[in-house]
C-alpha cells in the first residue's frame, strides 16, 4: 500500500545558541530527563532547585537541566563532560511551600564543561554541541528511522502504547530523524537510564540504532504475548471461562519457565497436612481446599484467602493438649491461698468444680463460673492462679465493648479481611485445647444490633452440652471447646442477659475491708511494688496504723487498685528521693502521709452520728461496690405538692410514690395530720445530683425520710438501711446486700436493718471484724422500721432498744 504524500512542515525554531563557557544555573533531576525539543512541566522539592527555580523572575531564563543516576544528587562531580540539555522557563506554579512546578522548553544538547558549587545552587560552564545529519549518514539514518516507526506501529496496534497521541506527536517529525529518536525515548515509556543514553549519544545514527534495539525487544516480548495467548485461546475454545484462564496460565508459566514445582505453595501444604495429624474430618477439608489451591494463580486474591486459611486450620490445636487430666486439690488450694487473701467462698467453689472435673476424668461439666464484684477485686487474677495450679495455659479474652458477632463466631471467608473470633484465635494463642479462657468483662458486651447479636453467639461457647461442635464461621469447621475450662467475669450480674446468665454460676466478690487489705498488702502488695520500684522494707516503713490510715482516708472503695496506687505514689516519691542521694529509711505515720499525698480524699468516719430530722443514711449498690446515700426530706409551706430531684430514673421515682402513699396511710401513727398534708408541699432529694439513680432498694429509707420530714421526729443516724417497701409497707429483698453491708461498715455504722429475705442468704460469709462491729437487723415491715428508727417527739437522742432480735451484734453489745 502506497503511503500518502508527506505534508509540507515549516522549519523548527532555531535553538537559542548559549555562549561557550558562559555559566548558567543548573537544575539537578533524578527520576526525569528531558530531551530536545520536549516542553514538560517539572515538580520539584529538592532545596536546591527550588532556590534555583525561585530565582527565575523573568519568563525565557536560561537553565541547563543535567540528569544524576546514582543514589543522591549532592554529588556533582561526576556531571563534567557529561551531555545535558540547554532549557528555557516557560512558566512557574508553587503548589506547597515546598515544592515549586516549572515548565521547560529542552531546545538542545550541551556539554558540562565545569560545574561551580555555589550557593543556593549550582551553575555550570557549557559549550552547545551542534546536532548536525552528514550526507553520507542521511541514508542510515532515515532507514532506522523508518524502523523506529514501523515498531511503534506495531506496539501501538497491539495496545502496548497506552497514549495514541505519543505515537501522532513521534510521526510528525520523521523527516528528522535525531529529533525523532529523542521523542520517541521521551513518549513511549523508555526507563530513566535508557532516556538518558539517548541523551548522551550525540551521533544521531547511534542513537537511532538505541532506540531501535529497545523498541524492537519491546516488540519481540509483545509477539511472544500474542502467541501465548493465541494459542491458549485456540485449545479451550470449547470448554468454560475457569479453563480458558486455567489454561492460559499454564501456557504463560511453560513459556517463562515458572511452573509450580515440587517444593511450590501447594506442595508443601499438603505435606504440612499429612504431618500434622490432623482429624479426619479436617483433614479431608484441607485437601479439598489445596486441591483448588493448586489451579488458582498466585497473584490472584483468592489464592492468598485460601493460603490464609490454610494457614490458621494448621495453626489451631485439634489434638494438642497440656497432659494429664489428673488435678490434686490440694496443691490448687494452696495456690490460691498462697495468691489470694479471703475469698473463701470462691476458692471452696472453685475446688467442687475442679472436684467434680476430676471424677468425670476431666471432662468439664455443670455451669460455668463467673466472678462477680467490684473492680480491683482480684476477678481476674484468680484465674490466672487456677491455670497455674492446674497446669495449664492461660488466655484473657476481653468482651467488653463487642457488638459484633462475627467477634466471637468469626467472619465468613467471604468478607475482606476475614479472620476467625476471638475464641478460636484464643486457641491459636494458647497452642492446646483445653487452656482455661478467662472471659473478661462479660457484662459489658453489647445486647445486638444490625451486626447481629455476641451475647447469644456466647451462649453457645458457654454451654457444656454443646461447645464440643462449636461453629467458627471463619474455619467452617466444628471445633471442640469441650476440654477448655471458662471463666468470666463481670461487674455487674444484671447486666448480663438472662439466657446467658442462665448458664453462669455466680460467686460474689464483694469487696475488702480494711482488715483484709492490710493483709493483703503484707503479703502480696508491698512486696511486689517494692521490687517494681527497687526498694526495700529498710527503705520505707509502714505500720498497721498507717495502712489503715490509707485505706479509711484515702483509698474507701471496694478493691485494691486505689489502695495499691496510693502506696505506689508514695514508694514513687522514696525512689526520687533515693536516687538523689538520700539514704535512710522513711518511718511513715498520719502527718507525713498527709505530707506526701495531700488532704485526705475521705473524711473521717464519725464514731457517732446525731439523729436529724428528714435526713437518713441508705446504702446503695454500683458497680464498684457499696456506697452510703443520704437521702433529705423536707416539708414546707404548700399544696401539697411533691418535689423529686437527684437525677432519678423511674423505678426509683415509683419509689417515691410509693412511700408517700404508705405515710399517708399510717399519718395518724406517726402523728401527722390531714392539714399537714394538704398544706405542706414535701421536697425529696438525692445526692449526688449529677450521678444517676435507678432501683427499688432505697424504699425503706425513702419511707422513713418523708414520715420524719412530716412529723418532724428525728431519725437515729447511727444506723443504714436498705430494701423495696410495696404500699403496704412489706420489705423485700434486694441485690448487693453484702456489698453495703461492708459499705456501712467502711463509713463507721453502728447498725444495718436488712430485709428479712437478705439476711437469711446474705450473712453467713461476713468477715469477722464486720461481725464484730456492726449490728445486723431483719425488717419484714416498715412499721418496724419506724419504730426503731424514728424517735418520738420531742427526742434529739436515741433511745435504747432491746438487742435481743439482732440477728448479728456487737461483741460489745451482748449484755442484757
Amino acid at each position: 500500500m502506497a503511503r500518502a504524500p508527506r505534508r509540507p512542515k515549516s522549519p523548527p525554531a532555531a535553538a537559542p545558541k548559549p555562549a561557550a563557557h558562559e555559566p548558567l544555573p543548573l537544575l539537578v533531576l533524578r527520576s526525569t530527563v528531558l530531551v530536545p525539543g520536549q516542553t514538560l512541566a517539572v515538580q520539584m522539592g529538592s532545596p536546591r532547585n527550588v532556590a534555583l527555580a525561585r530565582s527565575l523572575t523573568v519568563p525565557g531564563a536560561d537553565v541547563v537541566v543535567a540528569v544524576v543516576l546514582g543514589p543522591s544528587d549532592r554529588d556533582l562531580s561526576g556531571l563534567e563532560s557529561r551531555i545535558a540539555v540547554h532549557c528555557r522557563a516557560r512558566e512557574r506554579h508553587d503548589p506547597t511551600s515546598e515544592t515549586v512546578q516549572l515548565t521547560l522548553l529542552a531546545a538542545g544538547r550541551v556539554r558540562i564543561e565545569a560545574v561551580h558549587e555555589t550557593t543556593p545552587y549550582p551553575h555550570a560552564t557549557v559549550s552547545p554541541i551542534a546536532e548536525h545529519e552528514d550526507a553520507e549518514h542521511d541514508f542510515v539514518a532515515r532507514e532506522l528511522a523508518a524502523r523506529v516507526l514501523a515498531a511503534a506501529d506495531e506496539l501501538s496496534e497491539s495496545g502496548a502504547i497506552a497514549d495514541p497521541a505519543a505515537l501522532t506527536v513521534i510521526r510528525g517529525h520523521d523527516d528528522a530523524p535525531g529529533r525523532l529518536a529523542d521523542l520517541t525515548a521521551a513518549y513511549l515509556g523508555f526507563r530513566v537510564e535508557d532516556r538518558d543514553e539517548v541523551l548522551q549519544r550525540v551521533d544521531v545514527v547511534e542513537r537511532l540504532r538505541f532506540v531501535v534495539s529497545r523498541l524492537e525487544k519491546e516488540v519481540d516480548r509483545v509477539r511472544v504475548v500474542g502467541d501465548v495467548m493465541k494459542d491458549a485461546r485456540g485449545r479451550v475454545e470449547r470448554h468454560q471461562r475457569e479453563f480458558f484462564l486455567r489454561q492460559q496460565l499454564r501456557a504463560i508459566q511453560a513459556e517463562l519457565g515458572e511452573g509450580d514445582g515440587e517444593g511450590g505453595d501447594a506442595a508443601e501444604l499438603a505435606r504440612r497436612i499429612e504431618e500434622a495429624n490432623l482429624p479426619e474430618a479436617v483433614a479431608r477439608e484441607a485437601r479439598r481446599e489445596v486441591s483448588r489451591l493448586k489451579s488458582l494463580p498466585a497473584a490472584s486474591s483468592e489464592h492468598q484467602v485460601l493460603r490464609s486459611y490454610l494457614d490458621w486450620v494448621l495453626a489451631m490445636p485439634w489434638i494438642r493438649r497440656t497432659g494429664g487430666d489428673t488435678v490434686r486439690l490440694d496443691v490448687v488450694e494452696t495456690a490460691l491461698d498462697a495468691q489470694h487473701w479471703g475469698l473463701r467462698e470462691a476458692k471452696e467453689r472453685i475446688l467442687e468444680h475442679l472436684a467434680v472435673q476430676q471424677l468425670r476424668g476431666g471432662e468439664p461439666t455443670g455451669p460455668i463460673l463467673c466472678f462477680v464484684g467490684p473492680p480491683g477485686t482480684g476477678k481476674t487474677s484468680l484465674g490466672e492462679a487456677i491455670a497455674r495450679a492446674m497446669e495449664r495455659k492461660f488466655e484473657r479474652v476481653s468482651v467488653g465493648g463487642v457488638r459484633d458477632e462475627a467477634e466471637i463466631r468469626g467472619h465468613r471467608r467471604t468478607y475482606v479481611g476475614a479472620m476467625p473470633g476471638r475464641i478460636a484465635q484464643a486457641l491459636r494463642r494458647a497452642e492446646v485445647r483445653d487452656p482455661v479462657l478467662m472471659i473478661d468483662e462479660i457484662d459489658k458486651m453489647s445486647p445486638g444490633g444490625a451486626t447481629g447479636d455476641p451475647t447469644a453467639a456466647m451462649l453457645e461457647v458457654l454451654d457444656p452440652a454443646h461447645n464440643h461442635t462449636f461453629a467458627d464461621h471463619y474455619l467452617n469447621l466444628p471445633l471442640d471447646l469441650s476440654g477448655v475450662l471458662f471463666l468470666c467475669t463481670a461487674n455487674n450480674l444484671f447486666d448480663i442477659p438472662a439466657p446467658l446468665r442462665d448458664r453462669l454460676e455466680v460467686i460474689r466478690i464483694a469487696g475488702y475491708t480494711a482488715e483484709e487489705k492490710i493483709e493483703i498488702a503484707w503479703r502480696y502488695s508491698l512486696p511486689r511494688l517494692f521490687a517494681e520500684h527497687g526498694l526495700s522494707d529498710l527503705d520505707v516503713q509502714f505500720t498497721d496504723e498507717v495502712l489503715v490510715y490509707l485505706a479509711s482516708r484515702y483509698a474507701r472503695e471496694a478493691g485494691l487498685r486505689n489502695f495499691e496506687r496510693q502506696l505506689a505514689r508514695i514508694l514513687r516519691k522514696r525512689a526520687r528521693r533515693k536516687a538523689d542521694g538520700e539514704l535512710g529509711a522513711w518511718i511513715l505515720d498520719a502527718g507525713r502521709v498527709e505530707e506526701l499525698l495531700g488532704p485526705p480524699l475521705h473524711p473521717e468516719p464519725e464514731t457517732e452520728f446525731e439523729p436529724a430530722v428528714g435526713a437518713v443514711t441508705g446504702l446503695a449498690w454500683t458497680a464498684e461496690g457499696g456506697d452510703l446515700m443520704t437521702i433529705e426530706a423536707l416539708a414546707i409551706p404548700g399544696r401539697g405538692k411533691l418535689m423529686v430531684t437527684g437525677q432519678l430514673g423511674d423505678v426509683m421515682r415509683e419509689s417515691v410514690d410509693a412511700a408517700l402513699s404508705y405515710v399517708r396511710s399510717r399519718a395518724r401513727d406517726i402523728g401527722v395530720t390531714d392539714d399537714q398534708f394538704r398544706h405542706s408541699d414535701l421536697h425529696v432529694h438525692f445526692p449526688a445530683g449529677a450521678v444517676p439513680k435507678d432501683g427499688p432498694s432505697a424504699g425503706v429509707a425513702v419511707t422513713l425520710a418523708i414520715a420524719s420530714a412530716l412529723s418532724g421526729r428525728a431519725v437515729r443516724r447511727d444506723m443504714a438501711m436498705t430494701g423495696e417497701v410495696t404500699l403496704r409497707g412489706r420489705i423485700l429483698e434486694v441485690g448487693g446486700a453484702k456489698e453495703k453491708i461492708l459499705a456501712a461498715y467502711r463509713g463507721g455504722l453502728k447498725e444495718v436493718l436488712l430485709p428479712a429475705l437478705n439476711a437469711e442468704q446474705d450473712l453467713r460469709d461476713l468477715p469477722p471484724e464486720v461481725r464484730a462491729r456492726i449490728t445486723l437487723r431483719a425488717v419484714r415491715s416498715m412499721d418496724e422500721v419506724l419504730a426503731r428508727a424514728l424517735l418520738p417527739a420531742g427526742h434529739s437522742t436515741a433511745v435504747v432498744i432491746d438487742d435481743d432480735e439482732a440477728l448479728v451484734r456487737p461483741a460489745t453489745a451482748a449484755t442484757d
